[in-house]
């Protein structure tokens, strides 16, 4: 029994280990700076305690290329709406648990494993800060456009369509997509977070699986 608990005492100490390394180590290594003095937008990063929202801010032009939304019933062009909110993250789990009360156990395990992904997608006002829960970062036009690209690559499409799920969206404003890739503890809804922003000319940890791993890399590593 000692052996046991031993063992999974130096598994936890590793994976402590691991997280703390991915998260002071950047990613990209060096910073180009070839974007310095050229932010013109602004995106927030959304989190709770266990995941990670993109949130980007929306025109006429983001309208167009998200068009597909708002045929869907997702109100991106509402009165009001300055922000999408997108989140890459693993099916069962999403779709099967709107709220920690719901939470049940096959979602979790499906979590721990390999499930199917989903883009989940909802609308937003006004985002304040400062906010404990929200993180603005300033983009050039060019990574704004690569982070858009990320996005739309991240939807799994049907006869050139992003793949709606009818009737699973937890309200009025939200809806989710079938999405590329496969969901698993090791590359889960914050990696993705992690390599979108990335994609969009800052610089993450190494490897941030956690929302916490995350913002504090965003902090170490990008002078905003």
């Amino acid at each position: 029994m000692r052996r046991v608990f031993r063992f999974v005492l130096s598994i936890l100490a590793l994976v402590a280990a691991i997280a703390v390394l991915g998260t002071v180590v950047p990613r990209p290594f060096w910073s180009t700076g070839a974007d310095e003095g050229r932010t013109t937008r602004r995106i927030y990063v959304i989190s709770n305690p266990i995941h990670t929202d993109i949130a980007v801010p929306v025109d006429v032009a983001v309208l167009e290329r998200f068009r597909f939304l708002s045929e869907d019933g997702i109100p991106a062009n509402g009165e009001g709406v300055r922000y999408l909110v997108f989140g890459w993250g693993g099916r069962a789990f999403y779709l099967e648990t709107p709220t920690w009360s719901e939470l049940k156990p096959l979602p979790v395990l499906r979590a721990l494993t390999v499930d199917a992904a989903v883009m989940h997608v909802d609308v937003a006002g006004r985002i304040p800060e400062p906010h404990p829960a929200v993180a603005g970062y300033d983009v050039s036009e060019e990574r704004f456009a690569a982070l858009l690209d990320f996005i739309a690559a991240s939807f799994s499409r049907q006869a050139d369509r992003p793949k709606f799920i009818p009737g699973a969206g937890y309200g009025a404003s939200d809806g989710f997509y079938e999405a590329e890739g496969a969901f698993n503890a090791l590359v889960g809804c914050n990696t993705w977070t992690a390599k979108a922003l990335r994609v969009a000319g800052l610089r993450t940890g190494w490897w941030n699986p956690l929302p916490w791993s995350l913002n504090l890399s965003m902090q170490l590593h990008n002078r905003q």
